[in-house]
């Protein structure tokens, strides 16, 4: 017997799960929201928030002891990683209790435990949470996803022996060790590598890739590569790791066999949907390569069934998943929207930042795009002078000649996180060359380098 029966059943209260509540219940439908653990999800607890707290501490600290060219000298810092490590808890919790809030004047119901779908029935679904079962007419999945732990041999043993950890584990970690070995030099690896970089660790990373940071620029890549070596970070690029022996870490690259000592492993080779007792097979929800199968809408195959967020693989990022929430409420309240997902924004947030959007010189290449490039130092910006003084950071805008549209900016330096946003709009909203020309920009302000970088373009005919 059902106790209760929701306009919608929400599975999961990270960034999709709560976001997507919130919104249905502003168009007054019942919701239920079911989260195991707590809101906020990956994101607000072991991802986004955690490690952005992480890196601004380290970031201050790197400024207090280099900070003579500024006129600024310090003495006796200090780095305490177990203050910074509550006041990363202390955020979260700040942080969720908005959420929790938030819900709560909303109208959105939430219960704590594990929600499993049970079957479909004529007018909708039942999902038990424990002993309880609980009927809903509709059913949004955002139950995210977990890290992946690769068949590395002596990987499992060392993750028991505590020496191999996890980017859930990691942000936990009680010391700063003397060293750090990473395996994977994407977004969460490189992220954690500066961390502890600048905190006293010897980092390496070990990366299978020819090079960092997964789909950036090639361009970027390469730069951001050499300023983070200049950190003291050490790369091993087009490596395979081997073996893992409790410490020692054995990997292969052009055939010959290397070794690493560290105090700990970081394992960072990427993440997947957390599918597995969810009970859609009892439905009969798709998946492809273990993702949730899902149209522009955010609809699975299965009417009246939602999958946003990590579950379905298109882009594991925040704010995809709350963009898909709200197409999916829109959707479900009758109105036509959906996702375009080329024009969803990264961030990588290291110092310097990387973020991009769009087209990337190769994926423009790959498509047959007649595309034209403009590169452009971001120190023609007097704001980015005054403020980072550094020679390495530089804005790269790909353009569609056949339209002169933009449809890719890429920009390394500081402040990039913040402005890429406008750039996302330029691509939504489908801006040329000539468009960019009329937008007045603040002055001094580093975003003022994408109509620099435009005025160049059209200067030299394009």
């Amino acid at each position: 017997m059902t106790k209760m029966v929701y306009d919608l059943i929400v599975l999961g209260g990270g960034p999709g799960g709560y976001h997507g509540a919130l919104q249905a219940a502003s168009h007054n439908l019942k919701t239920l929201l079911i989260e195991k653990e707590k809101l906020g999800g990956v994101c607000l607890n072991e991802g986004c928030i955690p490690t952005k707290t992480l890196l601004q501490s380290a970031k201050v600290y790197h400024h207090a002891l280099h900070s003579e060219d500024l006129g600024v000298t310090a003495s006796n810092v200090e780095y305490h990683h177990e203050k910074v490590l509550k006041r990363k808890n202390e955020v979260s919790a700040q942080l969720r209790s908005g959420i929790r809030g938030q819900l709560k004047v909303s109208g959105v119901e939430v219960i704590e435990g594990y929600g499993q779908i049970l079957r479909r029935q004529a007018d909708g679904f039942l999902v038990s949470i424990g002993e309880e079962v609980v009927k809903g007419k509709r059913l949004l999945l955002a139950t995210g996803a977990s890290p992946v732990i690769p068949p590395i041999p002596g990987l499992k043993e060392a993750i028991g022996q505590g020496i191999a950890l996890t980017s859930r584990e990691i942000l936990d970690i009680p010391h700063i060790p003397e060293s750090l070995t990473i395996i994977g030099g994407g977004v969460i690896g490189l992220e954690m590598a500066e961390y502890f970089a600048k905190t006293g660790s010897r980092v390496t990373v070990i990366e299978m890739q020819n090079q960092i940071g997964g789909p950036i620029d090639s361009e970027i890549s390469t730069t951001f590569l050499k300023i983070l070596k200049q950190m003291g970070i050490l790369f091993e690029l087009n490596a395979k790791v081997q073996s893992i022996d409790h410490h020692q870490v054995t990997y292969e690259k052009q055939g010959k066999t290397f070794r690493v000592d560290s105090e700990y492993i970081l394992v960072c080779t990427g993440r997947k949907p957390n599918i597995e007792n969810l009970g859609i097979e009892a439905i009969g929800v798709e998946t492809i390569k273990g993702c949730v199968s899902t149209d522009e809408t955010g609809q699975t195959n299965i009417p009246n069934v939602y999958a946003v967020g990590d579950l379905n693989g298109k882009s594991m990022l925040a704010h995809t998943a709350y963009r898909e929430a709200e197409v999916c409420i829109q959707t479900i309240i009758g109105k036509k929207e959906q996702m375009r997902y080329h024009t969803i924004p990264a961030v990588i947030y290291t110092t310097p930042e990387v973020a991009f959007v769009g087209e990337t010189e190769e994926s423009a290449l790959a498509k047959g795009i007649d595309y034209a490039k403009v590169n452009l130092p971001l120190n023609y910006s007097g704001r980015y002078v005054v403020e980072q003084g550094d020679r390495n950071g530089f804005i790269k805008i790909v353009i569609d000649k056949k339209y002169n549209q933009i449809i890719g900016v890429h920009i390394l330096g500081n402040y990039a996180s913040e402005i890429i946003y406008g750039a996302s709009m330029m691509l939504e909203t489908e801006m040329r060359t000539s468009d960019i020309e009329q937008l007045v920009f603040p002055h001094p302000s580093v975003s003022e380098v994408i109509k620099d970088a435009i005025h160049q373009y059209i200067k030299i005919g394009g």
